[in-house]
Order: C-alpha cells, then sequence, then structure tokens
C-alpha cells in the first residue's frame, strides 16, 4: 500500500485489528463501482464500523485530499469549501460529513461544474438523511453504499458464534480474548452516549439515553410500543419517539416495518425495534460470556436480529418489512430480490418445521417462496414453496436462493 498512488483504486481491502486482518470483498467492490460511476459516493455506517480505513485502502488519498471533520485542522481547511475543493484533481475522501451539514450546497454547485466520476467520497456516522446527502437536490449525483459491521462472509462460517457473540464491529470481533471484547464494547457504548450522540447534534443526557438503550434492548425484535417504554422509563411517548428516531438514525437501532398486506386480518401496524449490532445488544442485556447467552430470554431474538442484519447486508434493505397479524399469523422478514418476493422465518433450531402461520403468510403476502433459515446444516425442502435453509449457506453459499 505504502507505494501506491494517491487515489489508486486497490483490488483488495483489510479490517486490521493488531496482527489480525479481515478482507471485506463486497464492501470493497460496491465502493469502487460506485466511484467509478458517480460524482459523489456516500458511504454510511455505524461509527467504528471500518469505513476510513476502507476508503483509505481503496481510495488512497494523499494528505491534501483527506478530510477529517473531526480533526479542527481540517475544519479550518474546509471554512471556504469551494476555493478547497473545486480545483483538485484527487478524488476528494470527506469523513464524518454529518458535522458539517452545510456542505451539501457546495458539493451541489462543484458536481454541476464537474460531473466527472470519483470527485468525492463522503463518509458518515449517520443516516444519508442526517448527513444532507439523502436530499433529492443530489438525485442523479450520488450513490449510496453501506457499511456496517463483518459479514460471515468475510470472517468465515468456522466464526459464526463469534460474529454471534462479540458482534461484527472490527475491533469487538478481532479483540484477543472475550474480556478485550467486553471492554471494547462497553467504552463503545458509554462515548457513544456520552459523547457521538451530540456530535450528531442530539442533546439529551447520557444517562437517561443508556436507561432508554437497555430498556429497548429488552424489546429486541419485538413490536415497537413507545407509551410502554414511557412508563418503564419514565419519560412522555413524545421523548421515547425522538430517542429512537436519534439512534436509528445514528444506525445502532433499525426500525423494521410493517408489511400491510390486502387482507380483511387486522395486521400489526407498529415496527418492530433491533439493536443492529449483536454484540452491543448483549453489553446492554449484560451478557458477558457464552454461557451467558445461552442462559438469557433474549437468546431467540438474539440470534433472529444477527442473521436480520446479515440477511440484509447480503441482499440489500431497501424493502425489507415484517408481517404480523393480531391472531399470530407472521413472517420475520419480506424481501423482493431480483423479481421475486421472498419471505424468510428465522429459527435457531437444526430441525425445522412448518407451522401454520407459514401457510398463512406464503397465502396472505403472495410470497413466491418462504425461506426458513436455520441454525443446522443441510438444506431440504418442507413443504411446497417452504424450504429450509442453514443460515451458513444464506449468508456465504453462492447463489442460495437458486432454484427456489
Amino acid at each position: 500500500m505504502d507505494d501506491a498512488e494517491p487515489n489508486s483504486v486497490t483490488t483488495s481491502t483489510s479490517t486490521f485489528a493488531g496482527d489480525s486482518f479481515v478482507e471485506r470483498a463486497a464492501e470493497t467492490e460496491a465502493l469502487r463501482s460506485a466511484i467509478a460511476r458517480s460524482p459523489v459516493t456516500l458511504l454510511t455506517g455505524p461509527r467504528q464500523a471500518g469505513k476510513s480505513t476502507l476508503v483509505r485502502r481503496v481510495v488512497a488519498p494523499s494528505p491534501a485530499a483527506m478530510f477529517d471533520l473531526e480533526d479542527y485542522r481540517d475544519v479550518a481547511r474546509l471554512a471556504d469549501p469551494m476555493l478547497a475543493l473545486r480545483d483538485s484533481v484527487e478524488t476528494i475522501v470527506i469523513d464524518e460529513a454529518q458535522r458539517m451539514p452545510g456542505l451539501l450546497a457546495s458539493l451541489r454547485v462543484l458536481v454541476d461544474e464537474n460531473r466527472r466520476a470519483g470527485r468525492f467520497v463522503v463518509l458518515g456516522s449517520a443516516s444519508p438523511e442526517l448527513t444532507g446527502l439523502g436530499s433529492e437536490s443530489l438525485a442523479g449525483r450520488v450513490t449510496q453504499v453501506q457499511l456496517s459491521g463483518f459479514r460471515l462472509a468475510d470472517v468465515g462460517v468456522n466464526r459464526l458464534d463469534d460474529l454471534w457473540q462479540r458482534g461484527g464491529l472490527p475491533e469487538s470481533f478481532l479483540a484477543d480474548d472475550e474480556q478485550l471484547s467486553n471492554a471494547w464494547r462497553d467504552d463503545y457504548i458509554a462515548t457513544f452516549l456520552e459523547r457521538d450522540l451530540a456530535s450528531l447534534g442530539f442533546r439529551f443526557p447520557a444517562a437517561t439515553m443508556r436507561r432508554f438503550w437497555t430498556m429497548l434492548a429488552h424489546y429486541h425484535g419485538q413490536n415497537w410500543n413507545a407509551s410502554e417504554i414511557a412508563r418503564s422509563i419514565d419519560v412522555s411517548a413524545a421523548t421515547v419517539r425522538r430517542l429512537v428516531d436519534a439512534l436509528t438514525d445514528a444506525l445502532v437501532v433499525r426500525q423494521l416495518p410493517p408489511w400491510f398486506a390486502n387482507v380483511a386480518k387486522r395486521q400489526v401496524k407498529a415496527p418492530r425495534v433491533y439493536v443492529r449490532d449483536s454484540g452491543l445488544l448483549h453489553r446492554l442485556l449484560g451478557i458477558g460470556n457464552r454461557l451467558d447467552l445461552e442462559r438469557h430470554p433474549r437468546l431467540g431474538a438474539s440470534w433472529e436480529g444477527m442473521l436480520l442484519e446479515q440477511l440484509l447486508a447480503r441482499f440489500g434493505d431497501t424493502t425489507a418489512a415484517f408481517w404480523s397479524t393480531h391472531s399470530g399469523a407472521e413472517v420475520d422478514l419480506r424481501l423482493e430480490i431480483g423479481r421475486k418476493v421472498i419471505g424468510f422465518e428465522i429459527k435457531r433450531t437444526d430441525r425445522p418445521s412448518t407451522t401454520k402461520s407459514m401457510h398463512s403468510a406464503l397465502a396472505d403476502l403472495e410470497l413466491d417462496h418462504l425461506v426458513v433459515a436455520h441454525a443446522g446444516q443441510h438444506r431440504f425442502a418442507l413443504a411446497n414453496r417452504i424450504t429450509a435453509v442453514p443460515a451458513a449457506d444464506l449468508l456465504t453459499g453462492d447463489e442460495p436462493l437458486h432454484n427456489l
């Protein structure tokens, strides 16, 4: 890497922690492709997901082309963004862009002057809407790439349990032992609540947010009920909605929307909430080791959330939804993949079976197929248009949905 020309695109990208490294092939290809076709590439992901490492190794920016908006010196360099950015022939990398929301207007003008592909790579630890780059004013000018934690394909199928227990944030996953991983996640949570949320523009007392995030962890995978949680932590329902939206915009919580089928059944209208990284979820729940996890009442919900995030990282989350009725019929995840509508049921068992709920989902949602993602090693048909597929195959196999 030291001999690479500035802005040359490398063919392999790794995330390092100490002497360990993990190749991130899918994210590397997605970023390289976006840079090659779009004037602005927006790379979003939670804090410490490896965004800066990925971009430094793919783009290899020179010091003059790298702006870290957590560094006051780089902020000063961007005091006049039009002057600082207009004449560069390199790809400009701007890290933590959500700290300067007014940058959007300057980028729009600069891109309209010169729509050369690969002009800007913008990194943000918040949703595109919060960074300002989700705006319609940049339509046709920006390509978005999401970076979460490690995928199972990055670390290998033999590390599935480690990925589940520690989560996918690189420093946590690559820690030398469980104690160090736990300590890193504890520090992450504290720093996030005490400093990072404020830097995103959310002004909540850290103690209030910790109580809320811990309470939300206990609702992980359940239908959202703002009033119930508000009563539990003695705040208003409106405050609870602002808190969950803040964590969602900071990319550490997912609100999975409901899907409404055209059927004469009472359907659940509230979203489901998930702590997106299973390692952070476990620390919020006080889980410190595998035995704690196996004994915890949220074991199944934790497994479901981890697999859901991995599935969305592989197949995309733009159409993601769940479906549930008040009579108990449900499907954990509905996705539109290619021209097919696929339902996913996530089960922590090696011997899944069909249920009445699965057949209801097939009919009411007009699914092309229902996949039961399970913890076993074998793929087999459960019924017409219902197939049990090992989670590891879904996440790492070549075309795991082929022939469904």
